[in-house]
């Protein structure tokens, strides 16, 4: 009677092996992290963080979770307050808001674990703010916060900054206290690349330089003038129309225009603001982003520490959809990731970066329980 039950054990036993042999390798529960870190996008952070923790750190973003990891410092550098990244992703560059201001030029090292240094040339200014590079990536623009004025040089093949700077002070005020001088705030290359906006916070407009044969300047038109003690102070275009987007820091509010490609002016279509209704204490707002798909804009509150979340109508109109807490102080920055699933929220002041998950549907945000701590972060780039 022993014989039957061992083979049936015997049996039982070989099923077991054999099934648990066929089990595909994904099913490894241990090797589950290792898969998703392999496919982490890497994130830059500009920060103005002091001492032996100032520079432009790197962080891991998974893509399925929106977990953030394995941050390090990729350059040191002081108060690296917006970058722009080339378009293969080989070349970083940085406004520095010191006094006086610098723009830098790096370039990854071989195993990209580094920044290395090309070039660092003065902003012909104080406190640059904002950095941005033409369509053909032959062209570099900054914004000199502090004292009120922009520069443009060109750039070498390799990426690197020639030392030809063409410098223009911008002039004026408003009837902020905040408005007592110029404030150039933000630069843009228009998309067609004939064209260098100025967003200027102090004088309530957005200039337009059309740029000549020799990739210089020419004579500054206003392209559009906001209301007084708006404050401009970012743009954004439409990724597939003739639209921008303008998100104004002193009056706290979105204004929507349509662009006009041959001579590089804008015309208001909306103005809405970003704050509830009875909101009554301080706010300043600061970045402005739209979805791929162009339907959802969104804009960060400063003070309210916020997102408000806009729907995009076909000819401009803008209708806020919601305002989502960031779970942080000042929101100085923050980023959609490149599938557009995730928007990631730089609070400066309490020292963490929040993911949130998009509904893709709805344009609505909602936290995913994800953070990272680093010291001041106020720029996010993918």
């Amino acid at each position: 009677m022993k014989r039957p039950v061992n083979y049936l054990m015997f049996s039982i036993l070989w099923v077991l092996v054999v099934g648990c042999k066929n089990q595909p390798k994904n099913a490894n529960l241990a090797s589950a992290p290792q898969q998703i870190h392999k496919e982490a996008l890497k994130l830059l952070v500009g920060t103005f963080a002091e001492g032996d923790d100032q520079g432009i750190y790197q962080v891991d973003f998974n893509p399925e979770t929106g977990e953030l990891f394995n941050s390090r410092r990729v350059a040191i550098e002081n108060k690296p307050g917006y970058l722009y990244l080339s378009k293969d992703g080989n070349r970083v560059y940085s406004s520095n808001g010191t006094k006086p201001g610098s723009v830098s030029a790096f370039q990854w090292n071989k195993d990209k674990t580094a920044l290395d240094k090309l070039s660092n040339f003065s902003s012909i200014g104080d406190g640059a703010c904002y950095v941005g590079v033409s369509p053909e990536e032959h062209l570099l623009a900054a914004a000199n916060y502090s004292s009120g004025s922009i520069v443009i040089y060109p750039l070498e093949e390799k990426g690197g900054m020639i030392d030809d700077p063409q410098g223009v002070q911008h002039s004026g005020s408003g009837p902020h206290p905040n408005q007592k001088s110029a404030h150039a705030h933000c630069v843009q290359f228009s998309q067609n690349g004939k064209f260098l906006y100025a967003v200027d916070l102090g004088i309530d407009q957005i200039l337009t330089y059309p740029i000549n044969s020799d990739n210089k300047l020419g004579e500054a038109q206003v392209a559009l003038q906001l209301d007084p003690g708006d404050g401009p102070r970012h743009l954004i275009f439409h990724p597939t129309e003739n639209k921008v987007f303008i998100i104004n820091e002193l009056s706290s509010t979105v204004v929507s225009a349509t662009v006009d490609e041959e001579n590089g002016v804008f015309t208001k279509i909306d103005k809405k603001s970003t704050l509830p209704e009875d909101y009554q204490e301080p706010n300043a707002c600061a970045d402005i982003h739209i979805s791929k798909d162009g339907k959802f804009l969104y804009a960060s509150n400063r003070g309210h520490n916020s997102i408000a979340v806009y729907s995009v109508s076909e000819v401009g109109d803008l209708e806020l959809l919601g305002i989502e807490n960031v779970q942080g102080d000042w929101p100085r920055n923050f980023a959609l990731s490149p599938d557009g699933n995730f928007l990631l929220v730089a609070n400066q002041k309490s020292d963490n970066i929040i993911v949130f998950r998009v509904d893709k549907q709805t344009g609505l945000l909602k936290y995913t329980g994800n953070q990272l701590g680093l010291s001041q972060p106020v720029c996010l780039k993918f």
